[in-house]
Protein backbone atom coordinates (compact mmCIF):
# COMPACT_ATOMS: atom_id res chain seq x y z
CA UNK A 1 0.00 0.00 0.00
CA UNK A 2 0.72 3.68 -0.81
CA UNK A 3 1.56 6.33 1.46
CA UNK A 4 -0.28 9.01 -0.13
CA UNK A 5 -1.34 12.93 0.81
CA UNK A 6 -5.19 13.83 1.41
CA UNK A 7 -5.11 15.46 -2.57
CA UNK A 8 -3.18 12.42 -3.86
CA UNK A 9 -5.82 10.04 -2.46
CA UNK A 10 -8.74 12.11 -3.62
CA UNK A 11 -8.11 11.97 -7.09
CA UNK A 12 -6.79 8.63 -7.34
CA UNK A 13 -10.33 7.75 -5.74
CA UNK A 14 -12.04 9.69 -8.41
CA UNK A 15 -10.29 8.00 -11.06
CA UNK A 16 -10.60 4.61 -9.69
CA UNK A 17 -14.65 4.92 -8.79
CA UNK A 18 -15.31 6.62 -11.98
CA UNK A 19 -13.54 4.05 -13.79
CA UNK A 20 -15.41 0.86 -11.74
CA UNK A 21 -18.52 2.84 -13.14
CA UNK A 22 -18.33 3.65 -16.67
CA UNK A 23 -17.15 0.35 -17.35
CA UNK A 24 -19.98 -1.59 -14.88
CA UNK A 25 -22.47 0.60 -16.94
CA UNK A 26 -21.20 -0.47 -20.14
CA UNK A 27 -21.05 -3.57 -19.61
CA UNK A 28 -24.70 -4.21 -18.17
CA UNK A 29 -25.62 -2.65 -21.27
CA UNK A 30 -23.24 -4.86 -23.61
CA UNK A 31 -24.38 -7.97 -22.10
CA UNK A 32 -27.89 -7.30 -23.66
CA UNK A 33 -26.26 -7.30 -27.22
CA UNK A 34 -25.88 -11.10 -27.69
CA UNK A 35 -24.04 -13.06 -30.55
CA UNK A 36 -22.32 -15.81 -32.32
CA UNK A 37 -18.53 -16.00 -32.28
CA UNK A 38 -17.09 -19.03 -33.70
CA UNK A 39 -20.33 -20.95 -33.87
CA UNK A 40 -20.89 -19.85 -29.93
CA UNK A 41 -23.67 -17.93 -28.44
CA UNK A 42 -21.73 -14.89 -26.20
CA UNK A 43 -22.16 -11.31 -25.79
CA UNK A 44 -20.05 -7.70 -26.31
CA UNK A 45 -20.08 -7.69 -22.40
CA UNK A 46 -17.64 -10.16 -22.03
CA UNK A 47 -15.34 -7.97 -23.87
CA UNK A 48 -15.68 -4.93 -21.75
CA UNK A 49 -16.23 -6.33 -17.73
CA UNK A 50 -12.38 -7.74 -17.48
CA UNK A 51 -11.15 -4.19 -17.06
CA UNK A 52 -13.42 -3.58 -14.10
CA UNK A 53 -10.52 -6.49 -12.40
CA UNK A 54 -8.13 -4.13 -13.53
CA UNK A 55 -8.95 -1.53 -11.84
CA UNK A 56 -9.97 -3.74 -8.44
CA UNK A 57 -6.40 -4.85 -8.65
CA UNK A 58 -4.90 -1.67 -8.86
CA UNK A 59 -7.50 -0.33 -6.04
CA UNK A 60 -5.87 -2.90 -3.80
CA UNK A 61 -2.11 -2.38 -4.87
CA UNK A 62 -2.80 1.82 -4.18
CA UNK A 63 -4.97 2.21 -0.79
CA UNK A 64 -4.82 -1.53 0.59
CA UNK A 65 -7.94 -4.45 0.97
CA UNK A 66 -9.81 -2.39 3.52
CA UNK A 67 -9.63 0.97 2.04
CA UNK A 68 -10.49 -1.37 -1.85
CA UNK A 69 -13.62 -2.81 -0.12
CA UNK A 70 -14.74 1.00 0.75
CA UNK A 71 -14.05 2.28 -2.86
CA UNK A 72 -16.69 -0.89 -4.38
CA UNK A 73 -19.09 -0.17 -2.59
CA UNK A 74 -19.26 3.38 -3.15
CA UNK A 75 -19.18 2.53 -7.04
CA UNK A 76 -21.74 -0.08 -6.86
CA UNK A 77 -24.66 1.99 -5.83
CA UNK A 78 -24.24 4.96 -8.60
CA UNK A 79 -23.29 2.25 -11.63
CA UNK A 80 -26.31 0.02 -10.50
CA UNK A 81 -28.39 3.11 -10.81
CA UNK A 82 -26.98 4.42 -13.72
CA UNK A 83 -27.24 0.46 -15.39
CA UNK A 84 -31.13 0.36 -15.36
CA UNK A 85 -31.43 3.61 -16.60
CA UNK A 86 -29.19 3.46 -19.74
CA UNK A 87 -30.89 -0.30 -19.68
CA UNK A 88 -34.40 1.20 -20.07
CA UNK A 89 -33.28 3.91 -22.14
CA UNK A 90 -31.55 1.62 -24.90
CA UNK A 91 -33.32 -1.88 -24.50
CA UNK A 92 -31.53 -4.43 -26.82
CA UNK A 93 -29.63 -1.61 -28.62
CA UNK A 94 -32.41 0.36 -29.72
CA UNK A 95 -33.53 4.17 -27.95
CA UNK A 96 -36.56 3.65 -25.83
CA UNK A 97 -37.47 7.18 -25.85
CA UNK A 98 -37.73 8.72 -21.93
CA UNK A 99 -41.42 7.47 -22.11
CA UNK A 100 -39.73 3.95 -21.08
CA UNK A 101 -38.94 5.21 -17.84
CA UNK A 102 -41.99 5.75 -16.95
CA UNK A 103 -42.59 1.56 -16.70
CA UNK A 104 -40.99 -0.76 -14.81
CA UNK A 105 -38.50 -2.88 -17.13
CA UNK A 106 -38.43 -6.28 -15.25
CA UNK A 107 -35.86 -7.51 -17.50
CA UNK A 108 -33.57 -4.64 -17.09
CA UNK A 109 -34.12 -4.43 -13.86
CA UNK A 110 -32.98 -8.48 -13.20
CA UNK A 111 -29.80 -7.36 -15.74
CA UNK A 112 -29.27 -4.70 -12.77
CA UNK A 113 -29.89 -6.51 -9.79
CA UNK A 114 -27.65 -9.74 -10.70
CA UNK A 115 -25.20 -7.06 -11.42
CA UNK A 116 -25.27 -5.61 -8.34
CA UNK A 117 -25.12 -9.36 -6.21
CA UNK A 118 -22.34 -10.62 -8.82
CA UNK A 119 -19.94 -7.15 -8.48
CA UNK A 120 -20.25 -7.55 -4.98
CA UNK A 121 -19.58 -11.52 -4.38
CA UNK A 122 -16.90 -11.25 -7.32
CA UNK A 123 -15.18 -7.95 -6.75
CA UNK A 124 -14.81 -9.24 -2.62
CA UNK A 125 -12.94 -12.47 -4.34
CA UNK A 126 -10.81 -10.70 -6.27
CA UNK A 127 -9.64 -8.30 -3.51
CA UNK A 128 -9.61 -11.15 -1.14
CA UNK A 129 -7.31 -13.30 -3.72
CA UNK A 130 -5.23 -10.24 -4.89
CA UNK A 131 -3.66 -9.37 -1.30
CA UNK A 132 -3.22 -12.72 -0.66
CA UNK A 133 -0.88 -12.83 -3.59
CA UNK A 134 0.55 -9.39 -4.18
CA UNK A 135 3.69 -9.73 -2.06
CA UNK A 136 5.20 -12.62 -4.14
CA UNK A 137 8.34 -11.61 -6.35
CA UNK A 138 6.20 -12.36 -9.75
CA UNK A 139 4.01 -9.25 -9.50
CA UNK A 140 1.68 -11.17 -11.99
CA UNK A 141 0.69 -13.82 -10.19
CA UNK A 142 -1.79 -11.76 -7.88
CA UNK A 143 -3.58 -9.96 -10.80
CA UNK A 144 -3.87 -12.90 -12.67
CA UNK A 145 -5.44 -15.06 -9.83
CA UNK A 146 -8.10 -12.82 -8.57
CA UNK A 147 -9.03 -12.19 -12.68
CA UNK A 148 -9.20 -16.24 -12.89
CA UNK A 149 -11.28 -16.42 -9.54
CA UNK A 150 -12.71 -13.35 -9.33
CA UNK A 151 -14.48 -13.65 -13.35
CA UNK A 152 -15.71 -17.04 -12.29
CA UNK A 153 -17.94 -16.29 -9.32
CA UNK A 154 -19.05 -12.87 -11.00
CA UNK A 155 -20.03 -14.84 -14.41
CA UNK A 156 -21.88 -17.49 -12.27
CA UNK A 157 -23.75 -15.59 -10.23
CA UNK A 158 -24.32 -12.74 -12.50
CA UNK A 159 -26.22 -15.04 -15.27
CA UNK A 160 -27.88 -17.16 -13.07
CA UNK A 161 -29.56 -14.28 -11.36
CA UNK A 162 -30.04 -12.27 -14.54
CA UNK A 163 -31.05 -14.80 -16.44
CA UNK A 164 -32.53 -18.44 -15.04
CA UNK A 165 -36.14 -18.54 -16.24
CA UNK A 166 -36.02 -15.14 -18.18
CA UNK A 167 -38.77 -13.10 -19.69
CA UNK A 168 -36.32 -13.01 -22.88
CA UNK A 169 -37.03 -16.43 -24.07
CA UNK A 170 -33.60 -16.62 -25.80
CA UNK A 171 -30.97 -15.89 -22.72
CA UNK A 172 -33.27 -18.28 -21.01
CA UNK A 173 -32.66 -21.00 -23.11
CA UNK A 174 -28.89 -20.36 -23.82
CA UNK A 175 -27.78 -18.51 -20.67
CA UNK A 176 -25.41 -21.55 -19.63
CA UNK A 177 -23.85 -21.98 -22.71
CA UNK A 178 -23.25 -17.48 -22.87
CA UNK A 179 -21.83 -17.80 -19.29
CA UNK A 180 -19.25 -20.32 -20.08
CA UNK A 181 -18.47 -18.76 -23.42
CA UNK A 182 -18.62 -15.45 -21.77
CA UNK A 183 -16.28 -16.44 -18.99
CA UNK A 184 -13.81 -17.82 -21.42
CA UNK A 185 -13.29 -14.50 -23.70
CA UNK A 186 -13.28 -12.45 -20.00
CA UNK A 187 -10.15 -14.95 -19.31
CA UNK A 188 -8.89 -14.62 -22.78
CA UNK A 189 -9.39 -10.59 -23.05
CA UNK A 190 -8.05 -10.33 -19.23
CA UNK A 191 -4.62 -12.07 -19.22
CA UNK A 192 -4.40 -11.51 -22.99
CA UNK A 193 -4.49 -8.03 -22.70
CA UNK A 194 -3.38 -7.95 -18.79
CA UNK A 195 0.13 -6.66 -19.33
CA UNK A 196 -0.22 -3.77 -21.64
CA UNK A 197 -3.44 -2.55 -19.93
CA UNK A 198 -2.12 -2.83 -16.14
CA UNK A 199 0.91 -0.89 -17.29
CA UNK A 200 -0.70 2.06 -18.83
CA UNK A 201 -3.27 2.05 -15.99
CA UNK A 202 -0.88 2.21 -13.79
CA UNK A 203 1.37 4.75 -15.57
CA UNK A 204 -1.92 6.87 -15.81
CA UNK A 205 -1.93 7.00 -11.70
CA UNK A 206 2.13 7.38 -11.52
CA UNK A 207 2.06 10.35 -13.91
CA UNK A 208 -1.20 12.10 -13.35
CA UNK A 209 -2.09 11.31 -10.02
CA UNK A 210 0.12 10.10 -7.46
CA UNK A 211 4.21 11.58 -8.25
CA UNK A 212 5.00 14.56 -5.92
CA UNK A 213 8.33 14.96 -7.15
CA UNK A 214 10.89 13.93 -9.78
CA UNK A 215 12.93 11.73 -7.16
CA UNK A 216 9.52 9.71 -6.32
CA UNK A 217 8.30 6.65 -7.97
CA UNK A 218 5.76 4.06 -7.93
CA UNK A 219 6.79 0.26 -7.07
CA UNK A 220 4.87 -2.42 -9.56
Amino acid sequence: MLALSSSQARRALTFLVSFHIVIICASNYLVQLPFQLFGFHTTWGAFSFPFVYLATDLTVRIFGQQAARSIIFKAMLPAIAVSYLIGVLFSQGQFQGTNSLAEFNSFVFRIAFASFVAYLVGQLMDIAVFAKLRQLKQWWVAPASSTVVGNLVDTLVFFSVAFYASTDPFMAANWPEIATVDYVFKLIVSLGLFLPAYGVLLRILQDKLLITTPTKGLST
